[in-house]
């Protein structure tokens, strides 16, 4: 079975790992969209730098105590292994975390609308978190339940776990799909002209990421637990299998986010009733113009196919029939010549009869 290497490759004796090389680039590209947006917005370089400088730490820093936090357990014994973040361990709720407080701080200090920029990072942070769990794939992390049927054994569906032994469902790839549909939705809602508040981009950021959250981490065999025995109440027990913490999170933050955005859909179109229907004519409008282009614009030539495009070999035999024409033609001019030689020859004039003689009158 295939098994990744999740070391990437090794500096001065040091190994670096995939995990760090994705998560790395996530960031990377992370600020350079969010960059990109800001200029639009007349947000300079130097703003955005350190927004990063800030935010970036912090994030990776809350990513850490959230994960400890919630498997200290492995920690306890020996407390100052909760610093080797190189090992891995880190949650992205505890970076969602980490950035919100990082950028309302940042708010302030800045004046800056904090609703403005979380929409410039919402598209970035969830590229980020599509390519970031391609370092689960290298790590043999974030696996889903064990796949017994030998036909389902297979990726993308599955993945072959070697301490396990098992072939598992590959809920990393799941999430880092489902990640890139919410990209490719925040860029094309971004440009839309209803509704264009600040802060909806992030929301709905939030709402699709919970929703998907919500789903795969259910599948999850290697999840944070919160209750990992169920809950007791009296003689019953509640969620028997245990409840995810990231799974509760993602949920409560899908149906807050929803009621925000239809809160916000219901205040906009109560004050612009009319939005709707001018979105409309403005989109008949335009398609109107580009008809009206089209039908201006001169009409290509009808391409009609040559011989050679059609069959080469019709050309050949169009030749041959050429060349005999033009034989036949030459043969029936050299027998003509001759007699239209005869009939254009000048014919001699015959001699002329010597006029009588005037006779000479006596006078």
């Amino acid at each position: 079975m295939f098994c990744p290497n999740p070391v990437a490759f090794t500096v001065f004796g040091y190994e670096i790992y995939w995990y760090g090389v994705f998560m790395s680039l996530s960031v990377v590209l992370a600020v350079v969209l969010a960059y990109f947006e800001a200029k639009k917005k007349g947000i300079d370089l130097d703003t955005m730098l350190d927004y990063a400088l800030l935010t970036v730490p912090v994030s990776i820093v809350f990513a850490r105590i959230y994960y400890v936090a919630f498997e200290w357990k492995q920690y306890a014994s020996n407390p100052i292994t909760a610093l080797y973040i190189w090992q891995g361990g880190i949650a992205i709720y505890g970076a969602i975390i980490g950035g919100v407080i990082a950028t309302l701080i940042f708010s302030k200090w800045k004046k800056i609308n904090f609703w403005t920029i979380a929409d410039l990072v919402a598209p970035g942070l969830v590229l980020g978190q599509a390519i970031g769990r391609w370092g689960n794939f290298f790590n043999q992390e974030a696996y889903g339940q064990i796949v017994t049927d030998p036909s389902l054994q297979f990726f993308p569906y599955a993945t072959y776990i070697e301490r396990t032994a098992t072939w598992h469902q590959a809920t990393f790839f799941y999430e880092s799909m489902w990640c890139l549909l919410v990209f490719a939705f925040l860029l094309i809602y971004r440009r839309t002209t209803v509704n264009k508040k600040d802060g909806n981009v992030f929301l709905w950021y939030g709402l699709l990421y919970g929703i998907e959250r919500s789903v795969v981490e259910g599948l999850r065999a290697d999840s944070l637990y919160l209750f990992k025995s169920g809950i007791p109440i009296g003689r019953l027990i509640f969620f028997p299998e245990g409840m995810r913490v990231s799974q509760v999170l993602a949920f409560i933050v899908a149906v807050v986010f929803a009621i925000l955005l239809i809160i916000r859909y219901v205040k906009f179109f109560k004050e612009n009733p009319h939005a709707l229907k001018e979105r409309r004519a403005a989109r008949k409008a335009a398609k109107a113009a580009k008809a009206t282009k089209a039908e201006e614009a001169p009409a290509e030539e009808e391409h009609v196919p040559t011989i050679d495009e059609v069959d080469p070999s019709l050309k050949l035999m169009a030749d041959d029939a050429i060349a005999e024409d033009e034989e036949e033609a030459k043969a029936e001019e050299a027998a003509v010549e001759p007699a239209k030689a005869a009939e254009e020859a000048p014919v001699e004039d015959a001699p002329a009869e010597e006029a009588p003689a005037e006779e000479k009158t006596e006078k």
